[in-house]
C-alpha cells in the first residue's frame, strides 16, 4: 500500500476522531477546529492549506502542510512534534511551521528532544517570522504578520487574497493593444488585496487594536477568554487576554462577516459561557459573533 498523498487523510478507511474539531463554512471557506484555555487551541482552513497554532493535532489535521504558530504556550504547541512525527510516519514531506522568531531554537531543541527518544526523525521546516513580515504563498494568497500582546513573544497572521486588475490609465485599450504595451515593459496591472481570515492567538486588546485590517477580515478569529461580570479588566490585560466587554466596547469598529469567539476560560460551563454572551452582545453584531464551544 503506498502511502497517502497530503489531500488523502480524510479519504482513509477507518478515519481516527481523536480531537474535538467544530466545522462551519462561510463564502466556500471551511474554517475547522477547537480552542479552550489552557487545554488545546487548533485551527486549520482545507481549502488553503493552512492552519493556526498545534495545541492539539486531530488526525485529520495532518494532511495540512503550512503551519502558522502564534506562541509557544503548550495549549497552542504542545502537539507540534506529534504532528511532525505523523507526518514522516505517513511518508509525508516535512511541514513548514511558521513561528515567532524567538521560539524557533527552543523548538528546534524540542524536536531534537523527541527525535532521541522517539528514535525517528522530525523533519520540519522552521520558518522565525517578526511583525511585518510577509509570506507569499501562491499567486493567490499571502500571509502578513503583527504583533499581539501577550506574556511572551506573540503573533498574529492575516491571510490576504491578491489579484491583479488593469490600471485606470488603460481602461478602454483593447486586448491588442494592452499585450503591447506589456510587451514594451511597462506594468500594466496593479495588485488589489482583500482580508480573508485574520487570527489573533493570545492577546490583550492592544493586538486587535494596532492591527487595523483585522477588523475587516471576511472571518476574524478572537479570544473571548473571560465573559463573567466581576473579572477585573486591568488583570485580564495584564495577562494578555481579552473580556467580553472589551468586544463590546469595539462593537462599532467590527466590519467583519464572522467574529469567531474562542479560547474561553475553563473556570465557567459552556452553557454559562453562551448565556452571558447572548445576553450582552449588541445588536449590531450579534449575528455576527460565532461562540465557538
Amino acid at each position: 500500500m503506498s502511502a497517502p498523498a497530503d489531500d488523502d487523510i480524510d479519504s482513509l478507511d477507518h478515519p481516527v476522531d481523536n480531537a474535538p474539531v467544530r466545522r462551519m463554512t462561510h463564502k466556500g471557506l471551511t474554517l475547522e477546529g477547537y480552542s479552550r484555555a489552557a487545554v488545546q487551541t487548533y485551527w486549520r482552513l482545507p481549502e488553503l492549506k493552512l492552519g493556526f497554532d498545534l495545541g492539539a493535532q486531530p488526525w485529520s489535521f495532518m494532511a495540512t502542510p503550512v503551519w502558522f504558530v502564534s506562541h509557544s504556550h503548550l495549549d497552542h504547541i504542545a502537539a507540534l512534534p506529534v504532528y511532525v512525527a505523523r507526518r514522516r510516519m505517513m511518508k509525508m514531506a516535512p511541514p513548514t511551521i511558521y513561528l515567532p522568531a524567538d521560539s524557533v531554537d527552543g523548538v528546534d531543541r524540542l524536536l531534537r528532544a523527541f527525535q532521541r527518544l522517539d528514535r525517528g526523525r522530525m523533519p520540519a521546516n522552521l520558518v522565525g517570522v517578526v511583525p511585518g513580515d510577509e509570506i507569499e504563498l501562491s499567486r493567490e494568497l499571502v500571509v502578513t504578520t503583527h504583533a499581539t500582546a501577550h506574556t511572551i513573544p506573540s503573533l498574529g497572521f492575516i491571510v490576504w487574497e491578491r489579484r491583479k486588475k488593469l490600471k485606470p490609465e488603460f481602461n478602454g485599450l483593447t486586448g491588442e493593444q494592452i499585450r503591447d504595451i506589456r510587451l514594451s515593459g511597462v506594468d500594466v496591472s496593479i495588485e488589489i488585496r482583500a482580508p480573508k481570515v485574520a487570527y489573533l492567538g493570545d492577546t490583550s486588546p492592544k493586538g486587535l487594536d494596532e492591527a487595523p485590517d483585522a477588523y475587516r477580515a471576511e472571518i476574524l478569529i478572537i479570544e473571548m477568554t473571560f465573559v463573567a461580570p466581576a473579572e477585573r479588566p486591568e488583570k485580564i490585560h495584564k495577562f494578555g487576554h481579552m473580556h467580553l466587554d472589551d468586544i463590546i466596547a469595539r462593537a462599532d469598529r467590527f466590519e467583519n462577516d464572522w467574529i469567531v469567539a474562542s479560547h474561553f476560560s475553563t473556570r465557567l460551563h459552556s452553557d454559562q459561557i453562551v448565556r452571558i454572551v447572548e445576553r450582552k452582545l449588541p445588536d449590531s453584531i450579534r449575528d455576527r459573533v460565532k461562540i465557538w464551544l
